[in-house]
C-alpha cells in the first residue's frame, strides 16, 4: 500500500466516482487505475495476436482439452 496526495480536479473525481459506483476517493482512484491497467495488458496482449506460431494438431487439442 502507498499513500499518496495528490491533486486532482474535483469535477473529473466526481463524474468518476459517479460513474464508477464507487463510495469514496480513494475506491474511485482504485478502480480507475485497475481499469487503466486491464486496459493496457489487453492492448499488449492484442498487439501480439497472431504472433506466435502454433503447431498442434487436433488431437493435441483434443488432449489438451480433456486435461482440464
Amino acid at each position: 500500500m502507498v499513500r499518496l496526495t495528490v491533486t486532482i480536479d474535483e469535477r473529473l473525481i466526481g463524474e468518476a466516482k459517479r460513474l464508477s459506483g464507487a463510495k469514496t476517493k480513494r475506491e474511485t482512484l482504485e478502480h480507475a487505475l485497475t481499469e487503466y491497467v486491464r486496459r493496457l495488458r489487453q492492448r499488449r496482449l492484442a498487439a501480439r495476436a497472431g504472433t506466435i506460431s502454433l503447431r498442434l494438431t487436433d488431437a493435441d487439442l483434443r488432449h489438451w482439452r480433456e486435461a482440464r
